[in-house]
C-alpha cells in the first residue's frame, strides 16, 4: 500500500519499519539509515524525542525483519531487489589497494643493495646468546626460591612447637591468681 493512501491516524499506529517498507517500495531506492529516519519521522509526525526514543528500536528490527538488507555504508534496501550473487558483491566491502613504496625505494631507505639477498653469516647470534644466558639465570633463580621453600619447611618440621600440658597449666593458673589479685 501507498503511504499517501494512509490516513494520518493510520500512520501513527504503524511502526517504523512498516513504514519503511512502504516507503522504500514506492520510491523503490535504497536509503542511508539516517535519511530513512528523518523521512519516517516526518511521515508519521514524531518528534526529536520521540525519535531517539524509538531509534535503537527500529535499527534493531530492520536487522531482524528479513525483508531488509544492509548493502554497505548503512544503506538499506529491500532484500528483493537483490539477486543473491549481486548481494554477495554489494555488501563485501573492498578493500582499497594501500600504497607501497616501489621495493627499490625501500631498499634505499634501509641502505640496503640488494633488498633480497641477506647474507645469514652476517647476522649476527650474540644477542641471542645473552638473552639465552639472561633466561637460564632467570631458571636459576627459581631453583634458588624453590630451595629456600624447602628450607624453611624443614626447619619448620625440626621445631618443636607443642608445649608441656604441665606448663600450659602452670601458665593458666598463674594468670588467674593475677586476675584475682587484680580483682581485690
Amino acid at each position: 500500500m501507498n503511504i499517501s493512501q494512509y490516513s494520518k491516524e493510520q500512520l501513527k499506529e504503524l511502526s517504523m519499519v512498516e513504514v519503511a517498507y512502504d516507503l522504500m517500495t514506492e520510491k523503490k531506492q535504497p536509503y542511508l539509515f539516517k535519511d530513512l529516519v528523518k523521512e519516517i519521522s516526518q511521515i508519521i509526525g514524531l518528534t526529536q524525542s520521540q525519535v531517539e526514543d524509538k531509534i535503537s528500536q527500529f535499527y534493531t528490527d530492520l536487522n531482524i525483519d528479513g525483508r531488509y538488507i544492509c548493502v554497505g555504508e548503512n544503506t538499506w534496501g529491500l532484500r528483493s531487489w537483490y539477486p543473491y550473487e549481486q548481494i554477495e558483491e554489494e555488501v563485501v566491502p573492498v578493500a582499497k589497494p594501500k600504497k607501497k613504496k616501489a621495493k627499490k625505494a625501500v631498499a634505499e631507505d634501509l641502505e640496503i643493495d640488494d633488498f633480497d639477498e641477506v647474507d645469514e653469516e652476517e647476522l649476527e647470534y650474540d644477542d641471542i646468546e645473552e638473552y639465552e644466558d639472561d633466561t637460564d639465570d632467570d631458571l636459576d633463580d627459581d631453583d634458588d626460591l624453590d630451595d629456600d621453600a624447602e628450607e624453611i619447611d624443614e626447619v619448620i618440621e625440626d621445631e618443636e612447637f607443642d608445649l608441656e600440658e604441665e606448663e600450659l597449666e602452670e601458665d593458666l593458673d598463674e594468670d588467674l591468681e593475677e586476675e584475682e589479685e587484680e580483682d581485690l
